[in-house]
């Protein structure tokens, strides 16, 4: 028979147990406050800080990276990766914390009121933590997954719409559809997947209610042998279902951390690549300032990404200071390559690249850099003004040189003719400019960078016939007095040029003046010259 004899104390024990439980609610809700307002302030900042630290990593990894790598993928690691840890960090740290502290204090009361009962309840734990390891496991799997799979989405987003009027163009508006569909039903198939393991994560919180239907029977127990007053089983049953709240809880979390574990792992994964040596405001001193004197010395080439295929093969060739020097040949042949080892975006495989008769790798790649300007084709500019997008040959130029440069490049007199003058919105990639001013925009980048070594990748080939004349009039002004490589497909433009090299597949097989290479009624120079005043 139940012994009821200290029955009385019964209601004692419960109000004493309800003030402790309504003492502990306020202090939750003062410490859920506080903890929100410093999570916040800690979290930014700390964002902040990890935003700027990634993209300052990006942009200092070298072009090998780039070239493997596509734009929507890397922006949305910056994005989306970083958002899960916003999430985690502002909310579900922030939740764990606080239900860790009610947890601990819970059971620490639990202990104060039977400790048989407390070691009891807590025989469950090592396998249920067992249990969460598990499927914690496989829930990160499934979620940087997921996440590989949303940044593929992100990628076929961003380039469907830069490239919206070739896809308009080529009616690929479906194509362009399903190809998303499909990326994003692999994204939901991924989800689902990990969401079963998720979901088993809710046996934790059986296993907890379990326990706790094993306490109310071992306690009866206790209280039949007088080890135990039923107002400490009522206690001791109130603070289990306070924590079980909170371990339900704590499974959400839990899930929550799994995904933000795989997302910074995406990122340790980013930044771990190693970088370019760079140098910020660096101004090479004297025994690193170009002359323009340029050798390559038997260069052999082959990119990252496709090694079977040798792009450059035996390359040896030298430019004086001052020289102008063209580079032609089929496209394919390597004459873009031949720039991009110039500007060290890669280095060669075999062979050597000098500069004033010293290897590149003796040159910091700031330093090198710093004295080379290119024009290119296909020219980029920022969706800002005029004045911002010449200024980036020299950022903090004064208006007057960004005028003198815009003069020198032929594009003063279109720019002032804008009711905007300089403040002109160029637009994504310069959309509202034409062609040819464009192009004039960039030489006068150029010009205000005033580079010893200039490279031009055949920067007058997709223009009218009149913004080439306007544009190679600018060129010419740029050329003077400087060591110039010029790539060309237009043959007309590099007639005067101090040196032709001809290379086919990779090698040179032909070089020297215009007129030395028309005297060779068998080579390819004649040919293509041939070729191009028959159109």
């Amino acid at each position: 028979m139940v012994d009821f004899a200290n029955k009385g104390k019964l209601p004692s024990d419960i109000s004493r147990t309800g003030l402790i439980l309504l003492i502990i609610v306020v202090t939750q809700a003062i410490f859920s406050y506080t903890r929100t307002r410093i999570f916040v302030y800690v979290t930014e900042k700390t964002l902040a800080s990890i935003r700027q630290h990634i993209y300052n990593h990006l942009i200092r990894l070298p072009m090998s990276f780039f070239a493997e790598r596509r734009v929507g993928e890397l922006n949305s690691r910056i994005s989306s990766d970083v958002s899960i840890l916003q999430h985690s960090i502002t909310e579900t740290l922030a939740d764990l914390i606080s239900q860790l502290l009610i947890i601990t204090g819970g059971i620490t009361l639990m202990m104060i009121t039977s400790y048989k009962l407390t070691l009891f309840m807590l025989a469950v734990v090592p396998a249920m933590a067992l249990f969460a390891f598990f499927f914690g496991r496989a829930i990160r799997r499934y979620s940087k997954k997921a996440q590989t799979y949303v940044a593929e989405s992100n990628t076929i987003v961003e380039e469907t719409l830069q490239g919206i009027q070739n896809v308009k163009a080529f009616t690929n508006e479906f194509f362009e559809i399903s190809r998303y569909r499909k990326k994003t039903d692999e994204v939901a198939s991924v989800g689902i997947k990990g969401g079963k393991y998720q979901a088993a994560v809710s046996f934790i919180i059986l296993g907890f209610f379990i326990a706790m239907g094993l306490v109310i029977w071992r306690g009866a127990i206790l209280i039949t042998k007088g080890e135990l007053e039923a107002g400490q089983l009522f206690s001791f049953v109130i603070y289990s279902g306070f924590i079980a709240g909170n371990i339900a809880g704590m499974a959400g979390v839990y899930t929550r951390l799994q995904r933000t574990i795989g997302a910074a792992e995406n990122l340790l994964l980013l930044i771990d690549e190693p970088t370019e040596d760079i140098s910020e405001n660096y101004k090479p001193d004297s025994d690193h300032i170009l002359h323009g004197q340029i050798t390559f010395d038997h260069v052999e080439f082959r990119y990252p990404s496709r090694e079977e295929v040798e792009v450059l093969k035996d390359i040896t060739f030298s430019i004086e200071p001052g020289q102008e020097v063209a580079i032609i040949g089929p496209s394919g042949s390597g004459k873009s390559t031949i720039a991009s080892l110039l500007l060290k975006f890669y280095e060669p495989d075999k062979g050597r690249i000098l500069f004033d008769g010293r290897d590149s790798h003796e040159f910091p790649v700031t330093a090198l850099r710093g004295q080379m300007a290119i024009v290119m084709q296909d020219v980029f500019l920022f969706g800002g003004t005029i004045r911002e997008n010449i200024a980036y040959g020299k950022p903090g130029a004064s208006d007057d040189e960004i005028i003198t440069a815009a003069k020198q490049a032929n594009a003063w007199d279109f720019i002032r003719s804008f009711p905007d003058k300089l403040d002109t919105i160029v637009g994504e990639r310069g959309v509202q400019l034409s062609g040819g001013q464009r192009q004039r925009i960039a030489i006068a980048r150029a010009v205000l960078k005033d580079p010893k070594i200039l490279i031009l990748d055949e920067a007058t080939s997709s223009l009218d016939s009149e913004s080439e004349r306007l544009v190679q009039e600018a060129l010419d002004k740029l050329l003077q007095g400087r060591t110039s490589l010029i790539i060309a497909h237009r043959l007309a433009t590099i007639r005067n040029a101090d040196r032709i090299i001809v290379i086919n597949e990779g090698r040179i097989i032909e070089q020297g003046t215009h007129i030395e290479l028309m005297a060779n009624n068998n080579g390819l120079y004649k040919n293509l010259t041939g070729l191009q005043s028959a159109r």
